[in-house]
């Protein structure tokens, strides 16, 4: 049986009966007159009666079935049977894609995009049971569309289509909520792909429903190439748009401690960046703060422009070493998810700091200790270890946050090789050079011709001469974060910092020609005095003169002991920035199997901790590798871990969302269509959104039943014409 595809217009086959309608009434008009001529006539047709009466009969079948006709075309009747399948398929996969990252969230008046997405679905839903023809209907979140290490989770896979699935639908959709996911198109097309082959007997209807941002679609082409292979595989593609017009918003995007010394009891300095997603200015923005769970004192940002982000700092003291908790919020706006950033501080007893001195008496390490911890009164949360370089081959140096290296004469291959590993792995290392220094042998193990930890090669040392004529500094440094705090002073103490001597690099070497060096500081005769470069995850700094005041009196000038701080910083202050975390980013630990227990307890945000989750760990690459996948909460996550000792040790880590989802500029049906030109889909409004009948699986008979009425009513008329009487012309007329 066919079904159709607008059923309410079969009411329309009540007028089939109009002709006949139209002929019983004419029949009872007629009135009886006798009359001569027409008595000859009435005998003359009795005798072909039987031929007249069915030429009438077929004529008025004739009309009835070019109304019907009409009709069943306007009711598009579908052959959804194994004759359907003949001619193109007897089942339709109709495929909801829901886009429920964070953005779906934006609220205008009492609606979310996200809810009238929703109802757009259900709509869908209802539209789709009242058809006869055999459906199937799969829901799939963005979210759910699989990440690393899961596979795609829809909501419904390939539920059959039948009187109570509007009931079943409407129950799973009130369940859902956005994610705080900046979740994208082209994941759950590819998901949608793989849970769904297309075959000769089912015909796939495929439904995005989304608020087509405009950043998620700037860079369209691999989301132009996979709807492609969707049109091309004959699956059939609908946009359904479900956000209004823009509405401002305001979102944290930073929250980090600065760069700088971090110990238990020294005061550090937090960074929050607020940034104004919208077009038009932000006005008293306040902050507010959090520490540790407990309120503390906010601010208010006066202006933000629009597109623009403002940085603002405030002061913290953690008394105790450990993992503290910072959060920052702003007052709720259309937008809730990127109101809130938060960021875990981990902060340890004290900073330790290696000091390695060529010369056996220690001199130039010890001058360094004095300056980074003075001790008494003044507190720099430094730690400093003075050793001499056999340290280096025979300690482990994964303790130390920075190295100083003085007075290198010579050092052995493990000791280079510690180090390179150290440097590597993130750690900072600044080189002073001095008396023993050998340029032969640091050349041979620490620069190894540009490959090793070393900017520069090192040649003779020289001495800086006198002018007498020329006033200018024996110090001229540039804008780096070491001489920052100098920038604009005009009686700078770097300028009474006196150079005697230093080391000199080969004439023919240009720190042009060697990518990743930089000099930040020279000499009044221009040679370089302060280098630095890249090495690994850590930094090289090069300084070409003693650190004691030998070859200089930098040592006994103000200015040494703020350049050796703000070195610390540069050097070791990066690593206590943890690294942005993002939910839905799965939380991976690596640990030593010999230190902890492979079993680790972590606790979720938002959750009790009765409902904590425990994780083994996995032995690779001899470590110990625990990995907890999901994170699509923003918040703070603890692992709480066990050493093979029994003792606890707990680790804290912030995860936030993507901040570029708080843009909510949108694209309209003819901007995607720019984007994604050559590609067929139609477009909808989400509030105004209807099945459409040609998503229908079948063979749609409608063009068939139009061929049929034409030759009805060519039938019609020729049969009425030779029905009907025509008297031939007079003889002699034409």
């Amino acid at each position: 049986m066919p079904a159709f595809v607008h059923p309410a217009l079969l009411w329309g086959l009540a007028l089939v009966g109009v002709p006949l309608l139209i002929h019983l009434i004419n029949m009872l008009r007629h009135r009886r007159v006798r009359w001569a001529a027409m008595e000859f006539l009435l005998e003359s047709q009795q005798r072909n009666r039987r031929w007249i009466m069915l030429r009438q009969l077929l004529l008025l079948l004739l009309r009835m079935l070019a109304i019907a006709a009409v009709v069943l075309i306007l009711a598009q009747p579908m052959l959804s049977s194994g004759w359907g399948a003949m001619f193109g398929g007897s089942r339709t996969h109709h495929i909801v894609l829901l886009d429920d990252s964070f953005s779906m969230s934006e609220r205008r008046g009492d609606t979310t995009a996200f809810d009238r997405a929703k109802a757009a679905i259900s709509r869908l839903g209802s539209d789709l049971a009242r058809r006869g023809v055999p459906q199937t209907f799969t829901l799939l979140r963005y979210s759910k569309s699989g990440g690393p290490g899961r596979g795609a989770e829809p909501d419904l896979l390939e539920v059959i289509v039948g009187g109570d699935f509007p009931q079943r639908l409407d129950e799973t959709l009130e369940g859902l909520v956005p994610s705080q996911l900046a979740s994208t198109t082209l994941p759950a097309l590819e998901a949608a792909d793989r849970i769904s082959t297309p075959d000769d007997a089912t015909r796939r209807v495929l439904y995005v429903v989304s608020d087509f941002r405009a950043h998620n679609w700037s860079e369209p082409e691999e989301l132009r190439t996979r709807l492609g292979e969707l049109s091309d595989s004959g699956t059939r593609l609908n946009f359904v748009a479900c956000a209004e017009v823009p509405q401002p918003n305001v979102g944290i995007t930073g929250l980090s401690p600065k760069p700088s010394t971090l110990a238990a009891g020294v005061p550090i300095e937090i960074e929050v960046t607020v940034r104004n997603f919208s077009g038009e200015t932000a006005s008293n923005v306040a902050v507010k703060l959090e520490e540790d769970g407990t309120a503390r004192p906010g601010f208010v940002i006066e202006e933000i422009a629009g597109g623009r982000s403002e940085t603002r700092r405030f002061p913290v003291l953690f008394p105790t070493a450990g993992p503290h908790r910072v959060v920052a919020r702003l007052d709720d706006d259309a937008l809730p998810p990127d109101n809130s950033r938060y960021a875990v501080v981990n902060v340890p007893l004290d900073e330790r700091v290696l000091l390695v001195d060529g010369d056996p008496s220690g001199k130039d390490a010890r001058f360094l200790a004095t300056a980074l911890a003075p001790g008494g009164s003044v507190r720099t949360g430094l730690s400093p270890l003075v050793e001499t370089p056999r340290f280096l081959a025979e300690e482990p140096l994964d303790g130390f946050q920075t190295i100083y290296l003085t007075n290198v004469a010579h050092l052995e291959r493990a000791a280079v090789d510690a180090l390179e590993k150290f440097v590597q792995r993130g750690g900072g290392l600044a080189l002073f050079v001095g008396p023993p220094s050998n340029a032969a042998t640091v050349n041979e193990g620490l620069y190894r011709d540009g490959k090793g930890l070393l900017p520069a090669p090192l040649a003779e040392p020289r001495e800086l001469l006198v002018d007498r004529l020329e006033k200018a500094p024996d110090l001229q440094v540039t804008e780096h974060p070491i001489f920052k705090i100098f920038a604009g002073e005009r009686n700078s103490f770097l300028g009474t910092v006196g150079i005697e001597r230093y080391v000199a690099i080969p004439d023919l070497w240009q720190p042009a020609d060697h990518p990743g060096v930089r000099v930040i500081a020279r000499l009044r005769n221009h040679a370089p005095l302060v280098l630095e470069r890249k090495f690994g995850e850590g930094q090289v700094v090069l300084f070409l003169t003693t650190a004691a005041p030998v070859w200089n009196n930098w040592g006994r000038n103000p200015s040494f002991v703020v350049t050796l701080l703000e070195l610390q910083t540069f050097l070791g202050g990066e690593q206590h920035r943890e690294p942005p975390r993002l939910v839905g980013t799965p939380l991976v630990l690596d640990l030593e199997p010999s230190v902890y227990d492979p079993r680790v307890r972590f606790s979720v945000p938002g959750v009790a901790s009765d409902g904590a989750v425990s994780t083994d760990g996995v032995l690779k690459n001899g470590r110990l590798d625990v990995t907890l996948p999901d994170t699509d909460i923003a918040g703070v996550y603890a692992a709480e871990l066990v050493t093979t000792a029994g003792d606890s040790e707990r680790r804290e880590f912030a995860f936030n969302v993507f901040s570029d989802e708080g843009q909510l500029a949108l694209l309209d049906g003819q901007q995607l269509a720019a984007a994604l030109t050559g590609i067929p889909f139609d477009y909808h409004r989400a509030e105004g959104f209807q099945f459409s009948a040609r998503e229908l699986a079948g063979f749609n008979l409608s063009d068939g039943l139009l061929y049929l009425l034409v030759a009805l009513l060519i039938g019609e008329q020729a049969l009425a014409y030779a029905a009907s009487y025509h008297p031939s012309p007079p003889r002699g007329k034409r």
